[in-house]
């Protein structure tokens, strides 16, 4: 490589994207991925090119965006001095991987020289492409590197996933992408300290960034290239809202924010307003809020403010919980609004959580007493002796399987804690616990 050669590449580094310049050089550099990178583990095997790993093996990364599949593509090839070859499965077919497997067999013929095949997004691949890469893996043509943010038992044909190893990637937290930016920050291949970030910024970088190191990295890039054009040594959350046009939440997940959002959003629910239940959610979502919590206020909610006023209340909100544990974010964004709007459209009734509070006041009170004879336990040996179940009606014996006769202690026999009301499904059963217990208790 000659002077002109060696600048123009200089100069090519110094102008790419800052999350590129500082993607990690060593094992050692990745950060939030532990599981992966302890002493003797697969990666670190096959990066350190150490014997444990008989030849090149093939691997499949498996996590969300940003969490360093690309990284760690690189430094299987960097750290073991192959060659590199990357793919797109958005714009590449089964032309542009044959071609890359036949140059790789090439080279390795001439040479001896091994190659790195990385593929992202290889869940977009249709069988036939990912078929296609068998025999280069089968063979150890190349070692090929795909990424994935998708499951790879549902996305990745069977024969190339039992020839790959598999390692899940964890998703960084807010302390992992902190570090990724502090680094950035100080080091000369990033900012190289000419800009510094202030803590209300710093906390904005990792709500815009959502556990997305590459996200935050563009985020800070963008903004110090707003505080450098004018002058300025200090990236603030004005300046960075500005320059990634995202506006800075004030909401603390640990704060009176936090409660304070939380109940406009309950109550937002509970009035029937669903474009203002809709804001808050979005407000929580967009600051980062744990969408299992949003997710337990709305199964709550389900009984606490709709109740059987519409019985597919509870139901909904359940399944939204559960689809969020499943499919998690962003794509759970959808579950949850879809609940509220139900719950928020919903007729409402409180007559759930009054009734069982009603009851529970009267037990705490001592309005209890003992429980009718008649109606104890008289499954053991001795209990019809001492008259349990004695006089006991049985309901499907009596005529519309109801059966006249007290069934709470005395102490509570006139008490009335379920009242509903008279809106959506709630009507027809305060109709109908009207005459059923008109029958029961012979009113």
């Amino acid at each position: 490589m000659d002077l002109f050669e060696s600048a123009a590449d200089e100069g090519a580094a110094e102008r790419a994207p800052l999350a590129v310049r500082m993607r990690p050089r060593t094992l050692d550099e990745v950060v939030g991925q532990d599981h992966l990178l302890v002493a003797g583990s697969p990666l670190r095997r096959l990066v350190d090119g150490d014997g444990g790993v008989a030849g090149p093996a093939s691997v499949i990364l498996w996590g969300p965006p940003g969490t360093g599949k690309t990284t760690l593509a690189y430094l299987v090839s960097s750290a073991t001095g192959r060659s590199f070859t990357e793919l797109s499965a958005v714009n590449a077919g089964v032309k542009e991987v044959r071609a890359v497997v036949q140059e790789a067999r090439r080279r390795t013929g001439m040479s001896g020289r091994e190659t790195v095949l990385f593929i992202d997004e290889v869940h977009r691949f249709s069988k036939t492409q990912q078929d296609a890469l068998l025999p280069a893996v089968e063979n150890r043509w190349v070692t090929l590197v795909a990424a994935t943010t998708e499951n790879p038992y549902f996305s990745i044909v069977s024969p190339l996933l039992s020839r790959s190893l598999l390692l899940t990637l964890a998703p960084l937290d807010d302390a992992g992408v902190a570090e990724v930016v502090r680094r950035a920050v100080v080091d000369e291949r990033g900012l190289a300290g000419s800009v510094s970030v202030t803590e209300e910024a710093m906390a904005h970088l990792l709500r815009v960034a959502g556990g997305d190191a590459r996200r935050a990295l563009t985020a800070l890039e963008a903004g110090a290239g707003a505080v450098l054009a004018v002058g300025g040594t200090e990236l603030d959350v004005s300046t960075l809202e500005t320059a990634v046009d995202r506006a800075a939440l004030r909401y603390d997940r640990d704060g009176d924010q936090h409660y304070d959002v939380v109940s406009a959003f309950i109550k937002s629910i509970r009035g029937s307003d669903v474009d203002a239940a809709l804001h808050y959610l979005a407000r929580m979502i967009e600051a980062g809020e744990d969408p299992r919590f949003i997710a337990r206020r709305l199964v709550i909610l389900a009984s606490e403010d709709v109740g059987l006023a519409d019985p597919a209340a509870l139901p909904v909100a359940v399944a939204a919980a559960e689809a969020v544990a499943l499919i998690g974010m962003p794509e759970g964004r959808l579950n949850l609004a879809q609940a509220v709007i139900h719950l928020a459209l919903a007729p409402k009734s409180n007559a759930v959580i009054m009734a069982v509070d009603a009851a529970l006041d009267d037990v705490r009170r001592g309005l209890a007493g003992p429980v009718p004879s008649y109606l104890r336990d008289a499954h053991y040996r001795g209990a019809q002796q001492i008259g349990h179940g004695r006089g006991y009606r049985y309901p499907h014996d009596e005529p519309g399987g109801v059966a006249a006769q007290q069934y709470a202690p005395d102490a509570v026999a006139a008490r009335t804690y379920y009242k509903p009301t008279r809106y959506g499904a709630e009507a027809r059963l305060a109709d109908l616990w009207d005459k059923l217990r008109a029958l029961i208790r012979g009113a």
